[in-house]
């Protein structure tokens, strides 16, 4: 395999690997944002007020996106590794 290949499946790779968490990520972060918000207007400082909501949160989108996800892994497999794998 050539160096060149290599490396552009492996930056394609880490590119799907963004694609597949960036819905995670952005529904963490948001939650947090507003989390943090409501501590702050409310003044209450308790730890498990940010981290149940935020786990409920990317617990629901994870399920929702699980589809997607697997479809992104899926098509990404078949598209770049296999036809390395086969020779190709």
């Amino acid at each position: 395999m050539d160096e060149l290949i290599f490396f552009d499946v492996m930056r394609q790779g880490l590119w799907v690997s963004v694609v597949i968490s960036m819905p995670i990520l952005a529904v963490a972060l948001a939650t947090g944002l507003i989390v943090g918000l409501f501590q702050a207007l409310t003044s209450i400082q308790e730890m498990t007020l940010t981290f149940v909501p935020k786990l409920g949160a990317i617990l629901a989108v994870f399920w929702i996106s699980m589809s997607f996800m697997t479809n992104t892994l899926v098509s990404f497999f078949n598209s770049r590794i296999l036809p390395l794998i086969a020779g190709g």
